[in-house]
């Protein structure tokens, strides 16, 4: 490692952090993975959540990371380790602590999605992030679960199969009624398999008042997971008119 993040990282040294800047990008792209397993350590520590010091060394140091990470295009060196210390922040609480404050380990996660997920049309990449991406959908953060699922749309055209074998969670996601962006990301994995006439839902319920989802969808033998759930989101909206004895259905 760089002796500059050794001694940052290190010593937890705030006051020497913003030296990092100074230093070229092929100054430090070679330890840069070790720089991430480094910051995974402290993220992981009993304290790190009430610890201001740790917090903003960790953040300087992860904008460092990614910016090197971008200039260099270095992602496929790098991406196993950045995605590691992506996935650890799923154990932890990512729900704002405040009106629009998020805990530490949501910060370090939108921190480092974009770094992975603008990268949306490099498949090797993609493989190892989609599957923990998926998993910010349904952690209670509405801002971080908006950015991904807008990074995901794009996933999905650019690599349609990565996304397929998780669109039950993506439908959990929308049939929750917390986040419409979701729906995107739904359709943009469905549609390069089905061959059905254009269709419009539209209904009204408790969840899903006067909101429209526009679906397109397309049978395939071989990809019937895909068409079950997407006749489990149709199935549901009925449930929801039936329930509530209030709703619309008609296209």
């Amino acid at each position: 490692m760089h002796c500059l993040f050794g001694l940052v990282l290190g010593q937890k040294d705030l006051s020497r952090a913003g030296d990092l800047f100074s230093l070229d990008d092929s100054e430090i792209e070679g330890c840069l993975s070790e720089a991430l397993e480094q910051i995974k350590v402290i993220s992981s520590s009993p304290d790190y959540q009430t610890n201001d010091n740790d917090q903003a060394v960790v953040e300087i140091c992860i904008t460092r990371i990614t910016t090197a990470i971008r200039e260099t295009e270095s992602i496929e060196k790098h991406g196993k380790a950045l995605i590691a210390l992506w996935e650890s922040c799923l154990e932890y609480n990512l729900k704002p602590s405040g009106k629009d404050e998020d805990t530490p380990h949501a910060k370090i996660a939108s921190d480092i999605m974009s770094c992975i997920l603008q990268n949306y049309n490099r498949p090797p990449i993609m493989a190892l992030a989609v599957p923990v991406a998926v998993k910010f959908l349904q952690r209670g953060n509405k801002e971080l679960c908006r950015n991904m699922s807008s990074y995901l749309s794009l996933a999905a055209i650019s690599k349609v199969d990565l996304l397929a074998e998780h669109t039950g969670t993506i439908v959990k996601s929308v049939l929750q009624g917390k986040e419409y962006q979701n729906c995107s990301v739904l359709i943009s994995s469905l549609r390069p398999y089905m061959m059905l006439p254009h269709m419009q839902l539209q209904y009204i319920s408790y969840n899903f008042i006067y909101r429209s989802v526009y679906l397109y969808c397309y049978t395939s033998v071989k990809h019937n997971r895909c068409v079950f759930c997407f006749w489990l989101l149709i199935e549901s909206c009925y449930v929801f008119e039936w329930k509530e004895g209030n709703g619309k259905i008609g296209s």
